[in-house]
């Protein structure tokens, strides 16, 4: 009897020593044993749900070097063998771009994901899975802990991606963002023991497309998406997340900027730090030798965003060729041009947010007044045009109380606009709960002015509402650019008859359809120089008394250029 208790203790020492051996070596358990065709129930994240589901069964369609792809088993069912077949094929497609370019490429900018991770699996788990129509993919932190710690836990490396998505030709775009979320939780969770702020966790992995070089081509990337986003709606705060398209858009925008101008170190050295937020920011800019902090590189985003001329200060424009001629629209006030005038508005704010407000008209002397509460932090950059054009950029002095006053002499003819930009700087910590807004008043008047006859006031009302017609063409090239068109600047190649699907041919027949029915009646823009733009082109060279040849060459080009120069 003695021996048999001996002989049941010695088992059960070795079997918990097993147990614990086991534990240390796959944490989640062994490594995943997987089939073609095996069903498996998955936790899913209620938010993202078409249905609102928590639970869904899935199947097991394809396993290659780096993933195990599974696909809602409800939907895969019911789909014709060659809808398969071509789902399988972009899978290949995708696994060979994930393996030779995004895996390597994101892993030597970011680092590693955590590998073999909590299931003892090098492989990633893919889960297709039908999401709401707002959604392309997204990454549970959750299930990268043991079912112990979190219940609902899937115990995989694992991300999920829209169903909808499964044959978009920008699925590998969204692959990559969802990935460095993947990286993100190994290189800064896993080792700091720290979570970062969702919006610098964004950041990263919406910048990926650029470091993958997917936005080089600027039509249809995720680029020219974030900035028709951003001219949507431009004041929305960069450091709020709720998730929204304005919230990428507004935090995709300071980031290219930021990297323009500080380079990727500062995104790489912010996430591999104990910091978070704005202040793994700052850290980052300080081991990098930058005197700025995250405070003045957002002043001079603002800026950039609705100057971007290098020429000024090269703070004040953006690097990337994609965006040296994105500027963003203000809100317009006009006042009137004759006769005394004062405007009073109060507008409410958040820290983070870019405000951009112009005035244009009046003719006298300009006082514009700024205030807003005691205790917090206000930065009131300014922007004059004068008479000839040239941009000056000045900063707003304020008070104790948070007040300041501009004036200008001769508004309206010394100078012709002014730009306002005020922003709340106060948020510096934590911000993903939703930040409070504040609000900051201001006053415009303009007295003095001269009493001058009904046709100088005529030819004074003739020149606004010139001055605005420039404005509204410039609202229409943000608008086109926002459906993908390209930014068209100025020609600088040589156009002829049999160029197709061109960036170029574009720009030149929005400039064509831009000068009436008269030029080019068909107003098509479609990258083909066919017939009808040769025709258009001829009516041009004919108006302006060039050779008729169809042939855009340095005298036609000149003059396209001359006249989009002068808008």
């Amino acid at each position: 009897m003695e021996l048999l208790k001996c002989r049941q203790f010695i088992f059960l020492i070795g079997f918990f020593l097993f147990l614990i051996v086991g534990l240390i070596i796959f944490p989640g358990g062994a490594v995943i044993a997987a089939n073609y065709g095996d069903v498996v129930n998955f936790n899913v994240d209620k938010n993202f749900d078409a249905s609102a589901r928590t639970q869904l069964s899935a199947t097991l369609i394809k396993t290659t070097k780096n993933f195990y792809f599974y696909v809602e088993k409800s939907w895969w069912d019911v789909q014709p063998l060659t809808k398969q077949t071509d789902v399988l094929l972009g899978l290949d497609n995708l696994s060979l771009e994930f393996d030779n370019k995004i895996h390597p490429t994101l892993t030597s900018v970011y680092g590693s994901e955590w590998k073999p991770g909590v299931d003892g699996d090098d492989k990633i788990t893919i889960l297709f899975e039908a999401m709401n129509s707002s959604e392309a993919g997204y990454f549970r932190e959750a299930d990268e802990y043991v079912k112990l710690q979190i219940p609902t836990s899937n115990e995989r490396e694992m991300l999920y991606l829209s169903l909808d998505r499964i044959d978009d030709s920008q699925l590998k775009i969204i692959l990559a963002h969802e990935f460095v979320h993947l990286i993100t939780f190994n290189q800064k969770n896993k080792i700091f023991n720290v979570e970062d702020d969702t919006w610098l966790n964004e950041a990263r992995a919406d910048f990926s497309s650029t470091i993958l070089d997917y936005d080089d081509k600027y039509a249809d990337s995720n680029l020219n998406q974030r900035v028709s986003d951003f001219i949507e709606n431009s004041s929305d705060s960069i450091t709020e997340w709720t998730g929204t398209k304005n919230d990428y858009a507004s935090v995709s925008m300071f980031t290219h900027y930021l990297v323009d101008h500080y380079s990727v170190s500062t995104l790489i050295d912010s996430l591999k730090s104990k910091h978070v937020g704005i202040e793994s920011i700052n850290y980052a800019l300080r081991k990098n030798g930058f005197e700025a902090d995250f405070a003045k590189i957002f002043t001079d985003w603002t800026i950039a965003s609705i100057l971007n001329n290098c020429s000024v200060d090269q703070k004040y424009c953006y690097l990337s060729q994609n965006l040296k001629n994105f500027r963003l629209a203000p809100a317009i006030n006009f006042l009137p041009v004759s006769g005394d005038v004062s405007l009073s508005v109060t507008n409410v704010t958040k820290s983070w947010t870019g405000n951009w407000l112009k005035f244009i008209g009046g003719n006298g002397e300009l006082k514009f007044n700024f205030s807003s509460l005691n205790g917090i932090t206000f930065k009131v950059p300014y922007i004059l045009q004068d008479s000839a054009g040239a941009f000056t950029v000045k900063f707003l002095a304020l008070n104790d109380e948070n007040k300041g006053e501009i004036n200008l002499s001769k508004f309206g003819a010394n100078y012709k606009s002014l730009i306002i930009i005020p922003s709340l700087q106060s948020q510096i910590y934590k911000t993903d709960d939703l930040e409070p807004t504040y609000p900051y008043s201001y006053m415009v008047s303009i007295t003095g002015a001269s009493q001058t006859n009904n046709q100088t006031i005529i030819q004074q009302l003739l020149d606004r509402i010139a001055e605005l017609k420039k404005e509204i063409a410039k609202l229409q090239n943000l608008k086109n650019n926002g459906l993908g068109l390209p930014y068209c600047g100025q020609l600088n190649s040589n156009l002829y008859m049999g160029i197709m699907n061109d960036d170029n041919v574009r720009c030149l027949q929005q400039f064509l359809k831009e000068q009436g029915v008269n030029v080019y009646p068909e107003g098509l823009v479609t990258g083909n120089f066919g017939n009808l733009t040769k025709q258009a082109v001829v009516r041009f060279q004919a108006k302006y008394g060039i050779l008729q040849t169809g042939f855009v060459g340095p005298l036609t080009r000149n003059k396209i250029n001359s006249i989009l120069n002068a808008r």
